[in-house]
């Protein structure tokens, strides 16, 4: 399972707001989908790596999710 959890420490640690998504081109409904751990596509996954100046790694991680199939 895909888990957002990067996003918000790279967010955090660059003091770049949920508010300052919205103004660079991530909508309400993505954002919301990033907090439930919803699937992005790619396009969005580049627009938050370049508005965050980072890797995917930063905003995105694969975690288990105990059903014991991998994921990656």
């Amino acid at each position: 399972m895909i888990s957002f959890a990067p996003l918000w420490a790279t967010m955090e640690r660059k003091n770049i707001s949920q508010y300052r998504l919205l103004k660079a081109g991530i909508d309400n409904k993505t954002l919301d989908g990033l907090k439930k751990n919803k699937n992005i596509t790619l396009l969005t996954l580049e627009k938050l790596c370049v508005i965050l100046d980072c890797s995917p790694n930063d905003v995105v991680t694969f975690v288990d999710d105990g059903s014991g199939e991998n994921k990656r």
